[in-house]
């Protein structure tokens, strides 16, 4: 029995290691106490400058607020996570709260979204409005119109949709709409330079291919940076100040790039991460 049990425990030890690397491990990027992994870029601003307390955490929550401003004046701004990423499953829960910051364009109510792929904050000029970068932007309805979330947007890029290059700036999801203040989950599949997906909870609301950098939709921008055609196969993970107040609970990844020569290691990694 004692040499029986040599092997089985090495099975079942192995088999238990198996299980685990397979496991999809999440990796919190907001810690719900303090801003010290992310880098702050707002429009006319320094980089790191956090102008009028923009940015900040209260009662566990990353909140973007507007009360030291006298009027927003398209000073758009994001706050970038400071580690790239190239293969990931990104989770982000957010709320828009309140009213809009006087001088904040019609189009930005309840308007923000998550920055995917972006370009390093070092490289953003201090007049930029957005980093170069794919968007899956977040939206809130007015209460009786349908305006769908996880939209995508590229600010100085492009994407590939049935087959074809897509350059217009914005197009919407087949998301539902989410009036007042309740908490959205949105999940992103960025798959490098191949292939992105927009999830709201556990259903897709739009798939596009082939992200590079191209188009418009960003300025003004350093031309040794936006090099149109490059394919955007890494990059930041920023969060934006559009001017209506948005809070988010949780910003969460699962690293997906052990999996990214396996199909059916990534699909199944990712179905467990969505449990």
């Amino acid at each position: 029995m004692k040499r029986l049990a040599l092997p089985l425990l090495g099975l079942l030890i192995t088999f238990g290691l198996y299980a685990k690397i397979n496991e999809p491990t999440w990796i919190s990027l907001f810690n719900g106490k303090d801003l010290d992994d992310w880098t702050i870029k707002i429009r006319t601003h320094d980089i790191g400058e956090n102008f009028a307390n923009t940015f900040r955490v209260e009662d566990g929550l990353l909140k973007v607020r507007y009360d030291g401003y006298s009027s927003f004046d398209r000073q758009y701004g994001h706050i970038f996570f400071n580690t790239p990423f190239s293969n990931y499953l990104l989770k982000v829960e957010y709320r828009f709260v309140g009213d809009q910051c006087p001088g904040g364009e019609g189009w930005a109510i309840r308007n923000s979204g998550a920055m995917l792929h972006s370009q390093d904050p070092k490289t953003m000029l201090k007049d930029q409005d957005f980093p170069i970068s794919i968007e899956g932007q977040f939206l809130g309805g007015n209460g009786k119109d349908k305006r769908t979330t996880c939209n995508l947007c590229t600010p100085g890029t492009n994407v590939v949709m049935a087959d074809t290059l897509f350059t217009p700036h914005c197009i919407n999801s087949q998301s539902e709409t989410f009036h007042g203040d309740q908490w959205v989950t949105a999940h992103f599949i960025v798959l490098g330079s191949e292939e992105v997906h927009h999830l709201v909870g556990q259903d897709t609301v739009i798939s596009y291919y082939q992200p590079q950098i191209g188009g418009g939709n960003v300025a003004p921008v350093d031309p040794k940076v936006k090099v149109d055609g490059m394919p955007l196969a890494s990059g930041y993970i920023s969060l934006q100040s559009e001017s209506h107040p948005i809070d988010f609970r949780k910003v969460a990844l699962v690293d997906l790039s052990s999996a990214k020569n396996d199909r059916k290691k990534l699909e199944e990694l990712v179905k467990k991460a969505l449990k």
